[in-house]
């Protein structure tokens, strides 16, 4: 769990403590009665906060790109936000559900006199309970197949998109059935700002305006398919403001299908062509050469991310690690030198792939290369026997300078790479990966 959702759970903790200790027990009270009440507003208030985290960062917001590491983190932390809201829910409900248990052990006895409401009031509170109620189902049912890796990505992609509605249900329900004196206390004013925040974000989908200030609208150039199971798309776009070599973009083929992420394959030149990889993956992309064609309009949302030439440390041994596909964010770090090789930073680039004799990008990662000298290009082809391990990779390296890994490809490999520098090589190596996934 990241620092923001650690600083949003501990400010929302913090203020229900004020709250708590800032309200006198009612005489006659029984303390099991008391502490399923706070029990049940801490783990009310701690769902629809972050509930309402994952609402705003669904809006994609780049000023957040910086302290949160790039968009892919921020959709991991969206993802996160939602699933640990989900599960506070469940707590809530759990707690709710008490009731009867407490009713059988100790009895009716006190119990917290209930707040006193009449009218219009009374009529909005009784909603919403009911509001919370069937939106608390649902929440569950969609946490479950979020959950279900083997669900198929399209269905619940669609059923992703009542998120808005079924949180604007339970932001009327935490606002309407929060106690009255939350309202006069820092809870109250969390409380308040975060559905205020959440709302907007919700609202936000619901119009479905999510990233159009950085759309831009263009055609295909050119589609070529190199392998099976790989298709080059290229693309001019109107309007489009330039990127930076490694970030990436949402494109939309079709407006049937959804945007789709994709690293940009290519440098910025200025005249908004931009070149995806793209790898077949799954029904869309499998499928996609025979769905697209020169001359077809499409559109393309961004660029985000920070996997970006531009952050390099200067000061530190580079060493780049791409596999497969993994590789188009390299393509454009050495297109994007190619005008001045003299700028070129040290550098050590290990491709790995499946079937080298095969492989479509070798060579044009040959050819990039040898106008670099300071980039020395390492093949692994598997086809060989020849597989990357951190013995390796830092081999001939000297422990004694720090380096920095920059690596995108398969998470397995990330994750072999990562325990085997942790031991050959602990805290002298800052390894950069983006974390990009939609579900």
């Amino acid at each position: 769990m990241n620092f923001l959702l650690s600083a949003v759970i501990a400010a929302f903790v913090l203020a229900w403590g004020i709250d708590v200790s800032a309200t006198p027990l009612p005489a006659g009270v029984h303390p099991l009665w008391q502490g399923r009440q706070e029990a049940m507003y801490l783990s009310g208030l701690l769902s629809i906060a972050l509930m309402s985290v994952s609402m705003l960062l669904a809006t994609r917001p780049t000023w957040l790109e910086v302290p949160l590491g790039g968009m892919d983190r921020v959709y991991r932390t969206h993802k996160w936000a939602g699933l640990l809201a989900g599960l506070f829910a469940i707590l809530h409900w759990l707690i709710e559900m008490a009731d009867d248990i407490l009713k059988s052990s100790i009895g009716r006895e006190g119990r917290l006199p209930k707040e006193k409401f009449s009218g219009v009031l009374e009529s909005l509170r009784d909603l919403a309970e009911d509001m919370g109620e069937w939106a608390f189902y649902l929440i569950v049912a969609m946490l479950l197949l979020a959950l279900w890796k083997k669900f198929p990505y399209r269905p619940w992609r669609f059923l992703h998109r009542a998120m808005p509605a079924l949180y604007l249900m339970l932001a009327f329900h935490a606002a309407l059935l929060s106690p009255l004196d939350y309202w006069q206390q820092p809870a109250g004013a969390l409380l308040a700002l975060f559905l205020v925040g959440g709302s907007y974000g919700a609202g936000r989908s619901l119009l479905g305006s999510i990233g159009r200030q950085r759309q831009a609208v263009g055609e295909i150039l050119s589609v070529d398919q190199p392998t099976g199971d790989l298709t080059t798309v290229r693309c001019r776009l109107d309007g489009w403001h330039g990127h930076r070599p490694g970030q990436f973009a949402f494109v939309t083929f079709d407006t049937g299908e959804p945007a789709h992420p994709f690293t940009i394959a290519s440098a910025d030149c200025g005249d908004g062509i931009v070149t995806f990889q793209i790898k077949a993956l799954g029904d869309f992309t499998r499928h996609l050469a025979g769905r697209i064609w020169a001359g077809q309009s499409v559109r393309v949302e961004g660029p985000y991310g920070r996997f970006d030439i531009a952050r390099l440390d200067p000061r530190a041994r580079q060493l780049w690690v791409a596999a497969g596909v993994g590789v188009t964010p390299f393509l454009a770090w050495l297109e994007s030198l190619q005008g001045e090789p003299a700028a070129a930073p040290p550098a050590e680039l290990h491709y790995c792939t499946r079937d080298g004799q095969n492989d479509p990008f070798i060579a044009r990662l040959e050819m990039l290369c040898e106008r670099l000298p300071a980039i020395s290009l390492h093949v692994h082809d598997a086809s060989r026997g020849e597989k990357l391990d951190a013995a390796g990779l830092l081999q001939g390296n000297p422990s004694a300078r720090r380096s920095e890994i920059w690596f995108c490809g398969p998470q397995g490999l990330a994750q072999a790479l990562r325990d085997g520098l942790r031991k050959q090589w602990p805290g002298r190596v800052r390894f950069h990966q983006e974390a990009f996934k939609m579900r």
